[in-house]
């Protein structure tokens, strides 16, 4: 399923209503924390403050992006990408789940993988560039899988795995790797104002019923 089907609007309809709607909730929504949580402390542990650097600006991305994308449906009636309440223990926004968010939020740690040469080039280019490239194809590869199952919707018949990638993914990756680099002072910088952005948008936006 590469480009979205205006015939799932009943489905994204569902969806819609069942937004921070607690029927769905079980225990897994405090295993998979647990799980992240284990993941920063090993990180903490291990000071790798790189990658846990790369990790919250991801996730900070990640965040600005589901916002928008929140907003969007509010104004068009319909959001980029839907997640299904038969999918989730919980929605977050009309296009996060509890277990999608927390993925993002440990999908920056792929920064690991990173060569320690940051000026290497691949086929001409930095290697930073190259591999947010290859991770952004990677999950749209896997946004184009879940879009052909229940979990995930697409409902406009020109977004889909070519756009994903292109305005989505690599720039969550670019962010992500970019501040791989960046000086301890520069990496709070960026990552706390995001952060703020976020929290005041969702403060404000979320009692006014807005997302």
């Amino acid at each position: 399923m590469l480009f979205g089907d205006p015939g799932l609007k009943s489905l994204a309809d569902l969806a819609k209503a069942a937004v921070r709607d607690p029927s769905n909730f079980n225990w897994t929504f405090i295993a998979i924390l647990a799980f992240v949580v284990m993941i920063y402390v090993d990180e903490i542990h291990k000071k790798n403050y790189k990658a846990i650097a790369a990790a919250l600006m991801l996730y900070s991305v990640h965040w600005l992006y589901e916002i928008a994308n929140a907003v969007i449906c509010y104004v068009s009636g319909y959001a980029l990408w839907t997640v299904s309440p038969e999918s989730t223990s919980y929605i977050l926004l009309i296009g996060v789940s509890w277990e999608l968010s927390m993925m993002f939020a440990v999908a920056g740690f792929t920064s690991k993988l990173l060569p320690a040469d940051k000026n290497l080039k691949i086929l001409g280019v930095n290697n930073r560039i190259t591999f947010a490239i290859g991770s952004a194809l990677f999950f749209s590869l896997v946004e184009i899988f879940l879009a052909g199952t229940p979990a995930f919707i697409w409902v406009y018949p020109w977004w889909g795995a070519l756009p994903v990638f292109i305005t989505t993914y690599i720039p969550f990756f670019l962010a992500s790797y970019l501040i791989y680099d960046k000086e301890p002072k520069v990496q709070k910088k960026w990552i706390i104002s995001l952060a703020s952005v976020n929290i005041v948008l969702l403060a404000v936006l979320v009692p006014l019923g807005i997302i």
